[in-house]
């Protein structure tokens, strides 16, 4: 079903074959759905979650503007580095150091940098430098690492229009060799006014030994051209045999491996109203339709969009499946981290995932950092990124630090926070 929907048609072209199970077993399990014509059958009910108690943390910038962050009163908040731009997705290099990116602003440009962050110190949660590691790039949202079974290790970075590597050493604050160029993205479409449909694109490594790419939709709700638009790709450490690993995503923009499976955030489209679709949150099985642009869902429910109820390749709603936990409309969910052990109690065996905000301010919806626990609906765990009206940043990427803290970046401000357990 997926081979004949995928097709060989426009600019890529990929071969589906044998994925795997998509029997994906774990704390997330996502439920098995009946088959209806149109609607699925309702989720197992989901527990309310206590809101946790946040206490307000004083922000001090670089820039003068001051104000508050709510946290739980146990945590401490402090700036790490700042003074960059639309800061995105970091990674850890084989060598310890965070790698991140940085998309200059929301317009489709060739003024992308890679940083390093360099010379970190817990005790007073700062960094003691950024190194510029790459400039020139267009858009670069996402940079991964990983180090072959020949022993060599390599830094993939995804942009709008392709993804690349670059052998890696250790201590190098420049690559040490010319990009190699594993997969091409169609790039055209990018005229809405925040910069495109959907000029990012996620890079992730498997357990496997494959890559995998997140590539957003060309347009809010429309039929693609192309397979690899709304979708996640697989392919081999040299970009050699790409193919669909799942499609039907929207603007997955967040994706990540976690004990052995994918998980991922999506984003459902705009022209539903101000509380529908839902955004979602899944772990991905593979050669899994996820609805988009026919399908949607709200409210435990998978609904079919009446937009595309004539089209000819429209999927069976019946066979979508729910989400695992779902954000309110217009949150835009990005970066997600997982924490199995940490000091900080309430985050054990939880995802930490960054709810962007969306740009109709008088929602409300998003602009904070919600925790996701198995069975549970999601809380909020930072907020305070839209105060009466104002913006004082917009939550992409989490990652762990060491065993007691995390990173969070800000696109907006240009900021890259410490959060860790409250010293006494």
């Amino acid at each position: 079903m997926l081979a004949k929907r995928v097709g060989l048609v426009g600019v890529c072209l990929f071969l589906l074959g044998g994925i795997g199970s998509d029997s994906l077993p774990g704390q997330f399990q996502v439920p098995e759905l009946g088959v209806t014509p149109a609607i699925a059958q309702p989720a197992a009910p989901i527990q309310a979650n206590q809101p946790l108690k946040l206490t307000p943390h004083r922000i001090a910038l670089a820039s003068g503007k001051t104000f508050n962050l709510y946290l739980p009163e146990d945590l401490q908040i402090r700036v790490a580095a700042q003074g960059l731009r639309r800061v995105r997705f970091m990674a850890n290099s084989p060598d310890n150091r965070i790698f991140v990116t940085d998309m200059f602003d929301l317009t489709d440009n060739r003024k992308g940098t890679v940083y390093i962050l360099d010379g970190f110190d817990a005790k007073s949660g700062q960094f003691r430098q950024t190194i510029k590691y790459l400039s020139g790039l267009r858009n670069p949202n996402s940079v991964a690492f990983h180090t072959d079974p020949a022993g060599n290790q390599w830094l993939y970075l995804a942009l709008t229009d392709r993804l690349v590597r670059y052998p890696y050493r250790n201590g190098d604050n420049a690559p040490s060799g010319q990009p190699q160029v594993l997969a091409r993205f169609p790039d055209y479409g990018l005229s809405y006014k925040y910069g495109g449909w959907h000029l990012t694109r996620t890079v992730a490594i498997g357990p496997d030994q494959k890559v995998y790419v997140a590539v957003g939709s060309s347009c809010n709700a429309c039929e693609e051209k192309e397979p690899v638009r709304a979708s996640i790709l697989e392919m081999n450490l040299d970009g050699s045999h790409p193919r669909i690993f799942a499609n039907g995503l929207r603007n997955a923009v967040g994706i990540k491996w976690v004990n052995g499976h994918l998980f991922a955030t999506n984003m459902g489209a705009d022209h539903l109203g101000d509380n529908r679709p839902e955004e979602t949150f899944y772990q991905i099985k593979a050669q899994q339709n996820y609805g988009w642009p026919y399908c949607y869902q709200y409210q435990s429910r998978v609904y079919a969009d009446d937009q595309f109820k004539q089209s000819a390749k429209r999927v069976n709603c019946g066979t979508v499946p729910l989400a695992d936990t779902t954000f309110a409309a217009h949150s835009a969910p990005l970066g997600l981290e997982y924490f199995d052990t940490t000091p900080i109690d309430r985050l054990q065996n939880a995802f930490l995932v960054a709810l962007h905000g969306g740009s109709k301010k008088s929602l409300q919806r998003g602009y904070r950092v919600a925790i996701v626990q198995p069975g549970k609906a999601p809380a909020t765990f930072i907020s305070g990124f839209l105060q009466d009206g104002t913006i004082y940043g917009r939550p992409v990427d989490i990652l762990r630090v060491g065993t007691a803290g995390l990173l969070l970046t800000d696109d907006y401000a240009g900021v890259i926070y410490y959060i860790s357990k409250r010293s006494h």
